[in-house]
């Protein structure tokens, strides 16, 4: 189980100079997702811009994918450093992951990311994911992260 945190975000909390398009707190011109520990998942709160519309009101699909996929990898992050016992997550790249988009995500108000481990092992995790917008689930996603070792790129980004 995945302990409760502060209203800090992971990020924030672990990798304040980082830089990602859709999680890093540094990119000023990034999506700047903010994933915060809940129990045993982990959240996000987000409000889209017109900028990151598909057409006027939706949500472009692909701006639906990079918010499931850095949310979903920040909760194989955070799960792996608590497995391990660690005071630091690992650096975790995005292995595969699939994202279902069940319906069009209106832009009229924030939109909910939720994620939860299903499985891992000591270097990897299996992430369940949604994105929810009024009330209902317009996306779904499942992924796999792996921490990285030394000689990868982003080894120690953070």
């Amino acid at each position: 189980m995945i302990a409760v945190m502060t209203n800090q975000s992971l990020q924030e909390t672990y990798a304040p100079g980082l830089r990602c398009f859709g999680c890093g707190p540094a990119n000023e011109k990034g999506l700047r997702i903010r994933s915060i520990v809940a129990g045993d998942e982990v959240v996000c709160d987000w409000t889209p811009e017109p900028h990151h519309e598909a057409f006027p009101g939706m949500l472009n699909g692909g701006i639906c994918g990079a918010l499931l996929d850095c949310h979903c990898n920040w909760t194989a992050a955070h799960h792996l450093m608590t497995k391990r016992g660690a005071d630091h997550p690992p650096c975790t790249v995005t292995a595969e992951y699939t994202i279902t988009l069940k319906r069009p995500t209106p832009t009229d108000g924030p939109v909910r990311l939720r994620a939860h481990v299903v499985e891992s092992t000591d270097d990897r995790a299996v992430v369940e994911g949604t994105l929810e917008a009024g009330g209902k689930v317009t996306a779904t996603c499942r992924g796999t992260f792996v921490a990285v070792k030394e000689g990868h790129p982003a080894f120690h980004r953070w």
